[in-house]
C-alpha cells in the first residue's frame, strides 16, 4: 500500500515510521511540519495524491497555548483536517485521524464508550472535535477517528521521560493523584493504527470512532510510582497532590478512561493493560536517562 504519515517527526509519527518499516512497507511518505503546511490546501492536495491511506498524526499539541489562541489552534486541529478529509474523499484514500480524550467533559464514573456524548472542556478539545465531525461526515465509508490519551514514548517530551529526569534531580517528586486515565505507549498505538488501516483497506474494519488507549486505569501519581518501580527506584519518593496545586490555563478532564468495545468491529483486540505497556516501553527509552535516575542519591 501507499502510505502518507503527517506529523512524522512527532512522538507518535516517529513510531508510525518505525512500525511501517518493520512491517516491510516501502511506499511511505512521511511528512513533518517542515515538509507540509497543514493550512495550505494546495500543499495538502499534493501530499494526499497517490496514497491509499493517510494517517494524520500532526496537530497543535500545546493544550495551554490553544486556550490562549483558540482560532489558530482550531485552524490546525480542526479546519485543516476538514480540508484533508475533503481531499481524501476526492482521491479515494482512507483517512485515520488521531483524536483525543479531551473531547469529553471528564465527569463520568465509568469508561466512556465510543458513542458517548462529547462535551470538551477546553479549546484543544473543541478544535479536535471539529476534526472528528468533519472526518465522519465527509468520509462515512473511509474515515476513522482514533481517540487516544496520556501518550508517552521513547521520542520527545512526555510524562514518563519527565519522571525519569526528575528522579535524577530530586529526592521526592509531587504528582497529581486526582486525575484518572490510561497511560498509552506510542509504539503500541502506532502498531494498532497500522493494523486498523490494513483491515480498513481490506474492507474488514467498520469506519467510525475507536478508542486507542491502554486498558485498565490509573492516576498520574499511580503512573509515576510505576515508572519508579520499573526503573528500580523507590516509589515512595513519589508524593500525591491534588490538581488545584498546579493550576493551568486549560482545564483538564478529571476522568479520561475510555472504553474499547468497537475494536471487535475491526477484528482487532484492544491495546494491552497500561502497566504491561509500560513494562514493554521502558527498555526502549534512552539507557542514559534511566542510568542517571538510578545513580542519583536516594
Amino acid at each position: 500500500m501507499r502510505w502518507l504519515v503527517t506529523g512524522a517527526n512527532g512522538m507518535l509519527g516517529r513510531e508510525l515510521r518505525g512500525v511501517l518499516a518493520e512491517a516491510g512497507e516501502t511506499e511511505v511518505s512521511a511528512l513533518a511540519r517542515a515538509d507540509l503546511d497543514l493550512l495550505d490546501r494546495a500543499a495538502l492536495a499534493d501530499a494526499v495524491t497517490g496514497h491509499d491511506v493517510v494517517i494524520n498524526a500532526a496537530a497543535w499539541t500545546d493544550v495551554d497555548g490553544a486556550e490562549a489562541d483558540e482560532v489558530a489552534a482550531t485552524a490546525v486541529n480542526g479546519h485543516a483536517v476538514a480540508d484533508l478529509a475533503d481531499l481524501c474523499a476526492a482521491s479515494g484514500a482512507f483517512l485515520i485521524q488521531v483524536s483525543t480524550d479531551y473531547v469529553f467533559a471528564g465527569d463520568a464514573t465509568s469508561p466512556y464508550p465510543e458513542s458517548a456524548p462529547t462535551a470538551p472542556l477546553n479549546a484543544y478539545g473543541r478544535g479536535k472535535l471539529v476534526a472528528e465531525r468533519a472526518v465522519l461526515e465527509t468520509l462515512p465509508g473511509r474515515g476513522y477517528v482514533v481517540r487516544t490519551a496520556w501518550l508517552y514514548g521513547a521520542h520527545g517530551k512526555n510524562f514518563v521521560a519527565t519522571m525519569l529526569r526528575l528522579a535524577a534531580q530530586r529526592e521526592t517528586v509531587e504528582v497529581v493523584a486526582d486525575q484518572e486515565g490510561q497511560p498509552t505507549w506510542t509504539h503500541g498505538l502506532a502498531a494498532q493504527l497500522v493494523a486498523l488501516a490494513g483491515r480498513a483497506v481490506a474492507g474488514e474494519a467498520e469506519p467510525g470512532v475507536y478508542h486507542g488507549t491502554a486498558t485498565g486505569q490509573t492516576s498520574w501519581y499511580g503512573l509515576a510510582r510505576a515508572v519508579f518501580e520499573e526503573a528500580g527506584l523507590d516509589p515512595e519518593r513519589v508524593r500525591p497532590i491534588t490538581t488545584d496545586r498546579f493550576p493551568r490555563p486549560a482545564p483538564r478532564p478529571r476522568y479520561s478512561v475510555l472504553g474499547h468495545d468497537r475494536w471487535t468491529l475491526a477484528g482487532l483486540p484492544a491495546l494491552p493493560d497500561w502497566r504491561d505497556m509500560l513494562s514493554s516501553a521502558l527498555p526502549r527509552f534512552d539507557p542514559a536517562l534511566i542510568r542517571s535516575a538510578q545513580r542519583a542519591p536516594q
